[in-house]
């Protein structure tokens, strides 16, 4: 997809090898949310695809998918839904377990976060093997959400998660690939 903005988003993000274990190169942008061009540049990216849009909520993965969708909803004069680890919201959840690249974990959402037929943007920071991401579409669809799309700032293809997330029939937008990583 065609980027507008010429602030060159992938200098603005640190790379941090051996974290959080070794053979993992950890992709910071803290380095680029920190700039307020970077910021800017990837927030206006990330809402250009959608400005005509149908859709009723942005919903963000913690936690930096939380510092980027809030920012996109507000762009799009949109409610935001937060997707949290699991045991951090006070009413009622549904969870979805998922694998990552390190590990295992659970997301959670409220049970009466979105409703049957909402319209739904996922925002994070970045799709590596999508794990984090399909647990997310997981729980939008089971409370009966639509997906409009899921957008990333960076996207790691050669660890698959994007063509997951396409695979499962979801439009996907990312603003910088890392290969081989």
């Amino acid at each position: 997809m065609e980027k507008r903005n010429l602030t060159d988003l992938k200098t603005m993000i640190r790379a941090i090898p051996d974290y959080p274990k070794p053979g993992i190169v950890f992709r910071d942008i803290t380095t680029l949310i920190a700039d307020r061009k970077g910021l800017r540049a990837s927030v206006d990216e990330l809402i250009w695809p959608f400005l005509s849009g149908d859709i009723d909520y942005v919903a963000g993965i913690e936690a930096r998918g939380f510092i980027l969708g809030g920012a996109v909803a507000h762009e799009l004069g949109l409610g935001f839904v937060p997707i949290r680890k699991k045991g951090k919201l006070p009413w009622r959840t549904i969870g979805k377990e998922y694998s990552l690249e390190y590990g295992v974990d659970t997301i959670e959402i409220h049970a009466d976060a979105i409703s049957k037929g909402d319209k739904v943007l996922l925002i994070d920071d970045l799709i590596a093997t999508g794990g984090t991401a399909d647990a997310a579409i997981d729980l939008i669809r089971e409370s009966g959400g639509e997906m409009v799309a899921a957008a990333f700032v960076v996207d790691l293809p050669d660890l698959g998660g994007s063509r997951k997330l396409k695979d499962r029939g979801v439009r996907v937008h990312t603003l910088v690939e890392f290969e081989g990583d």
